[in-house]
């Protein structure tokens, strides 16, 4: 008994030591980091008010190394994301703000149907904003080694939108890994695509004007094709070459006319695709259990697949989008 006593006090000092000393490293690093920031422009005051009260956040790296999408089958990823209840909701949201949503799908081409699914799979409709504080969720990314240089970016310009009066930094409480308003918009996404559709000077992506108008534009201007394919679930042939197959989001590989894929697809495809069509095979569920090979789910995905993956990198995400989107086209 006294053994177990003495291990656990250890244990706990073991533990409080390393929680001390990663918090001595980080208040270095948001020293480094400031400096950094003030000569890559930013003024002064505003890095010192800003900064002042980032803290490190232990469990923003817990969240960062457990997402659903490095661990949810794709078959349970997209059932939980496009549930019948999750139309209904989207439905209701649609007629409370169909006046606007309707006036930005003209503006910038992009389906209300797609517009609905991303906010939908992003937020719950803007119920769940998330409530971390951005500036230090962002600072604890780019502290940890996994994705600093990726965090730091985002953090300098979140800083530098700030300090040019953009976003107003005390409603700037969102995901854990600093994501925004009612579509989840990361720093570099609100100073490249972010409109201000309602033209008050500043740009409120909790607002259903700048929020909605800020995703078509977004869309729009990456690539979107309105009415065209996304993906489309298929069976293939058990002689299917593994190295034809992406099981990576990072960057989808071995694009082919649909012609030269037709002889491993054994499903019947009920849909009009010409020959010449560029696409890809893509089976998500490797890359979650490595060990198992099988080729099944498997998709194939069109240009507007990819373009859902510049949004976020996820396979299941993008068909999870695209699927919801499908489900909202037959119930509008």
């Amino acid at each position: 008994m006294k053994k177990n006593n003495i291990f656990l006090i250890f244990l706990f000092f073991l533990i409080l030591s390393n929680s001390q000393v990663r918090s001595e490293d980080f208040d270095l690093w948001l020293s480094n980091f400031k400096i950094t920031a003030i000569e890559s422009g930013i003024t002064e005051s505003t890095v010192n008010k800003v900064m002042s009260n980032a803290i490190f956040l232990p469990k923003i790296i817990e969240y960062d190394r457990y997402q659903p999408e490095f661990y949810e089958d794709t078959k349970t990823y997209i059932k939980k994301r496009s549930s019948n209840k999750k139309v209904l909701n989207g439905i209701i949201l649609y007629k409370k703000h169909s006046n606007i949503i309707t006036k930005v799908e003209k503006k910038y081409n992009v389906e209300k149907e797609l517009l609905l699914a991303l906010m939908g799979i992003e937020t719950n409709f803007g119920k769940y904003l998330g409530k971390m504080d951005i500036i230090s969720s962002l600072a604890t990314l780019s502290y940890d080694k996994r994705r600093s240089e990726f965090f730091t970016k985002e953090l300098l310009i979140i800083l530098k939108l700030i300090d040019d009066n953009v976003i107003n930094p005390k409603i700037l409480y969102g995901s854990w890994a600093g994501a925004f308003g009612n579509f989840q918009f990361m720093p570099s996404t609100i100073k490249n695509y972010a409109v201000d559709y309602n033209n008050n000077k500043i740009i409120e992506l909790k607002n259903p004007e700048d929020s909605f108008a800020s995703a078509a534009n977004y869309l729009n201007r990456i690539g979107w094709k309105r009415n065209e394919h996304c993906f489309y679930k298929i069976s293939l042939e058990e002689n299917t070459p593994k190295n034809i197959l992406n099981t990576s989001a990072k960057k989808i590989k071995h694009k082919k006319k649909f012609k030269d894929y037709k002889k491993f697809i054994k499903t019947p495809l009920n849909l009009e695709i010409s020959d010449d069509t560029i696409v890809s095979i893509i089976t998500p569920d490797i890359d979650i259990i490595p060990e198992n090979q099988t080729l099944n789910p498997a998709y194939l995905i069109f240009k507007n697949y990819e373009i859902i993956l510049q949004w976020n990198r996820s396979l299941r995400f993008a068909l999870a989008v695209c699927t919801l989107k499908d489900k909202f086209e037959n119930e509008m």
